[in-house]
């Protein structure tokens, strides 16, 4: 009469020939093997979300960059409608013909578009700029009076609808209890049995 296989005993006779134990483990040990490194993996890009979202806040604070979105073509091709661009308030002093740069508007959204004039305001740090988007044929109808504006340093095209479906609340919800699931899943404590058999 043969004697009954275990998972250990499989294993180990999986190490004794030298063969990789997962090929030896029954098909439902394998699954779990799967499904474990497919948690492992959405653990840490959500971990790298997380890091990025701190990141970001920190050089909102300490570096004044935060991002915009572009929901006009005004300035294509350069920056497409739907592009994300990042942005760093610098005073209006640091600034020359040629750069995309964007204004804030007392009533009015921000504006973002390329300088084509500057010259000398009211006051040492200010200054008064024209400008126009690159795919518009004359300039903005008003000069704008400024004392800082946002430079644009870089934009990723095509990512702001992304982004701006992360403020929905249905979305946040539904990210929320992903995060949540899959947190409580990952540091569930394993049965010993479990465990003693290789199993995660």
């Amino acid at each position: 009469m043969s004697t009954p296989m275990t998972r250990r005993s499989l294993k180990e006779r999986a190490d004794a020939e030298g063969a990789p134990a997962m090929a030896t483990l029954p098909p439902t040990a394998r699954r779990r093997g799967i499904g474990r490194m497919l948690g492992d993996a959405l653990l840490w890009v959500a971990a790298l979300g997380g890091v990025v979202c701190i990141v970001l806040v920190i050089l909102a604070v300490t570096a004044q960059i935060t991002l915009i979105m572009f929901s006009t073509g005004s300035m294509s091709p350069t920056i497409p409608a739907g592009s994300v661009a990042v942005v760093q308030r610098v005073p209006a002093s640091d600034v020359r013909i040629g750069d995309v740069v964007t204004v804030d508007r007392e009533g009015e959204l921000p504006i973002t578009h390329r300088i084509t004039s500057i010259a000398d305001g009211d006051a040492p740090e200010q200054r008064v700029i024209t400008m126009r988007g690159d795919a518009n044929a004359s300039d903005d109808p008003f000069p704008y009076s400024v004392t800082t504006v946002r430079i644009v340093l870089f934009s990723v095209p095509g990512i702001a609808t992304v982004i701006a479906g992360m403020g929905n609340p249905l979305v946040l919800g539904g990210l929320t209890a992903a995060a949540t699931t899959l947190v409580v899943w990952a540091f569930w404590p394993r049965s010993p049995r479990r465990r003693e058999a290789g199993v995660t």
